[in-house]
């Protein structure tokens, strides 16, 4: 029983590369069959008498997931046909088409993409279509032509529809992983603020700042989306709509890496210079409230970015004191806590300035 479920564990892991989590949207699917078909009967009758198969090959690869990468996927297939084209008739030309000779030039198209330097993807057409044109009709040039306009006619095409066809605006994931950056150092700040007026063991103090570390991964992740957010709006005839929404998260996120540094730094401080009798200074007191009351700005601010400033009931921010909800009178501290309270003070006037936008 133990070597079946082995097995089947084993089985699971080769196969799992073949699929993704998520199914591509229908609607992706169905503007690839629609520019594959309209592809295809246009090269029909342009170029009778052959099947558009590199229409058809162009269309399907150039519909992807944003505007601005059907037009990157549809230069790179159109000049990798070309000089995989260029590279089969002048070497039909010259040799002929025997086997060998398919073989050979298979080889000289890999060299040529490599010393051109050539994407990935172009990289690829130069020797698929190389191949193709030797194998079906090198010997007559007309052939070989009219492939490289097929091409051009499909990734036109797929490119048109893919723009016009409810084009496909990424905001949704970038605000969704900007807010819950948000939320995450919002929950750290709090759990630095009952660590100052809480006993912590060594365990929960580790945890303290293993949370604060993954502020990185999520960082990274909000950072990720913002970008496939920008790059779904270039060239997308509906980004002026929404244009407004992404600059919003961006500008957000901008505040946002910078308190992940400073709530980082406070978790790290209070890990490396903790003691129990830290939650008696008078002065940690105060910083643990105003801590708290950063965490409720940034989870206001986190729904609605036009927030900058604690509700009315706050004191009133003054330019001789620091910019803190409420000023902050320090005690001398004990010596041995005076660094950690001068760090956490200085941390936490530079959180608050991010989350007023100062």
């Amino acid at each position: 029983m133990r070597k079946r479920t082995h097995r089947y564990a084993d089985t699971v892991r080769l196969i799992s590369p073949l699929r993704s989590a998520s199914r591509v949207p229908l609607l992706q699917v169905a503007k690839t069959a629609a520019a594959t078909l309209a592809a295809w009967f246009t090269s029909l009758a342009i170029f009778p008498g052959q099947l558009p198969i590199f229409a058809a090959v162009a269309a399907i690869l150039v519909v992807q997931p944003s505007v601005n990468q059907s037009l990157g996927r549809a230069i790179e297939r159109t000049v990798g046909v070309i000089i995989g084209v260029l590279i089969a008739y002048g070497i039909g030309i010259v040799f002929g088409q025997a086997s060998w000779i398919v073989l050979v030039s298979i080889v000289v198209a890999i060299l040529v993409a490599w010393l051109l330097r050539l994407s990935q993807s172009s990289a690829a057409q130069v020797p698929i279509s190389t191949m193709l044109v030797l194998s079906i009709g090198a010997s007559r040039p007309e052939y070989a032509f009219d492939r490289i306009g097929e091409t051009i006619i499909g990734a036109t095409i797929g490119f048109a529809v893919n723009a016009m066809i409810v084009p496909p605006i990424a905001l949704g994931p970038a605000h969704t992983a900007v807010a819950r950056l948000a939320i995450a150092i919002a929950a750290t700040l709090d759990s630095v603020a009952k660590s100052l007026t809480e006993p912590r063991t060594p365990d929960e103090l580790n945890v303290m700042l293993a949370k604060a570390r993954q502020l990185r991964t999520l960082q990274s992740s909000a950072s990720d989306a913002l970008a496939h957010g920008e790059e779904s709006l270039t060239l997308n005839p509906r980004r002026s709509r929404y244009r407004d929404h992404l600059n919003r998260d961006s500008v957000l996120m901008g505040r946002l890496s910078a308190l992940v540094t400073r709530t980082i730094g406070m978790s790290r401080a209070i890990h490396d210079r903790y003691d129990d009798t830290l939650a008696a200074e008078p002065s940690v007191t105060a910083i643990a409230s105003e801590l708290s009351r950063a965490s409720h700005d940034l989870r206001l601010l986190a729904r609605d970015p036009s927030i900058t400033q604690h509700p009315a009931k706050s004191a009133p921010l003054s330019t001789d004191l620091p910019a803190l909800t409420a000023p902050l009178v320090i005690a001398t501290p004990h010596p041995e806590h005076w660094i950690l309270i001068g760090s956490l003070m200085e941390d936490l006037r530079r959180v608050r300035e991010e989350i007023i936008g100062e």
